[in-house]
């Protein structure tokens, strides 16, 4: 037969890349492979024409022989038996490994599964770091037969159709396909007298009561690693972890800004006007705060080392105390006259912010 131009058999340019030599080989391999198309001589004729293709023109070396003289040494042709000058590896490997299983083998010693725990702790333990007591269901490696799955006193026995590989081999064509064995499941093994308390597959099903240390510092979605918490592993794996991921209820009174607290503080106008002293709360008790007369709202007091330790330096933040002068909402008679009487008297303009105010208003007409 005439040799075929090997560009053509895999339509693409002269000119093309590793990279679109391969996928146009890919396409077509999947195309026109005798597993897709059974008792089709024309197919299994054009896969092995593809394939010829292929080898040549995936080697730097033999593609520029056969671009320069028209021929490379491959022993590839399209006569009878031809096509076997192909990698397989790549073959299977690449484009056919997981559509046909081949490649495969039964797994051993699989992980077990990570898992999640949603942990609810107070402000206060967030702050200063708490020990929670948590339930968690999870499968454990069964004790009774020590995770193996069988009776104890026997052990699993070797699957007599795939000769413990955990996987079976048939003839396609002209390729051997494997696929994991349908008697033990790609195991290898059999288990003739499962463990009854489990059942034969070596977990079962827990409850465990787990101690986490809470650092201080932690906040909304801060993830906790508990190694080797999470599922059982299969066959002798290791176990997966455990994640705690934490949630801080919100607090009455304070908010966290960083590693430093937030608190407002309402007091009366006279209190403000006149100066005072009063009880300010703070994670560890009340404390007395000093406020100095003609002191206005939105003021901020600082509580050193009054906050909240760092998560990664432990050092503990501040406590910002905000003012919040509060206006009285209902006035008896005599609170209304002395007012009046006080505004009267220039009480008004001793106020500072109105009075700066003022002063600016007056700029802009002058």
């Amino acid at each position: 037969m005439a040799q075929k131009d090997f560009y053509e058999i895999l339509g693409i340019d002269r000119n093309a890349t590793d990279d679109e030599i391969k996928k146009a080989y890919r396409q077509l391999a999947h195309k026109y492979h005798p597993d897709k198309n059974p008792g089709d001589k024309s197919a299994e004729e054009r896969f092995k024409e593809i394939n010829a293709a292929y080898e040549v023109l995936k080697d730097s070396e033999k593609r520029a022989q056969y671009d320069r003289f028209g021929y490379a040494e491959t022993g590839a042709g399209f006569g009878p038996g031809a096509g076997f000058g192909v990698d397989f590896q790549d073959l299977f490997g690449d484009v056919f490994g997981d559509f046909f299983g081949a490649g495969r083998r039964r797994t051993r010693g699989q992980r077990g599964s990570d898992l999640r725990y949603d942990l609810e702790v107070t402000f206060e333990e967030a702050a200063f770091g708490a020990e929670k007591k948590i339930k968690i269901p999870k499968t454990a490696k069964c004790q009774k037969c020590e995770g193996r799955g069988a009776k104890p006193g026997t052990s699993p026995t070797t699957c007599p159709t795939c000769n413990g590989r955990g996987q079976v081999s048939y003839q396609q064509g002209f390729f051997s396909i494997s696929r994991p064995c349908s008697r033990c499941r790609g195991e290898g093994t059999i288990i003739k007298e499962p463990c009854a308390e489990c059942s034969g597959i070596g977990r079962v099903k827990d409850i465990k009561t787990l101690g986490v240390k809470v650092p201080p510092g932690v906040e909304t979605d801060t993830r906790l690693r508990l190694s080797g918490e999470g599922e059982s592993g299969v066959h002798g794996g290791s176990p997966g972890d455990l994640y705690i991921i934490i949630h801080v209820k919100p607090h009455p009174v304070f908010q966290k800004q960083n590693d430093d607290i937030i608190c407002e503080v309402p007091i009366s106008f006279p209190q403000a006007a006149l100066g005072c002293e009063i009880d300010v709360p703070t994670l560890e008790g009340n404390v007395r705060l000093k406020i100095p007369g003609g002191t206005q709202s939105g003021k901020i007091f600082r509580l050193k080392g009054k906050g909240i330790a760092s998560l990664h330096t432990g050092r503990r933040g501040d406590q910002h105390v905000i003012i919040k002068v509060e206006t009285p909402a209902k006035l008896t008679l005599r609170q209304k006259e002395l007012l009046e009487e006080f505004a009267r008297i220039g009480g008004e303009e001793t106020t500072p912010l109105k009075k700066n105010f003022l002063e600016k208003v007056k700029n802009l007409f002058e």
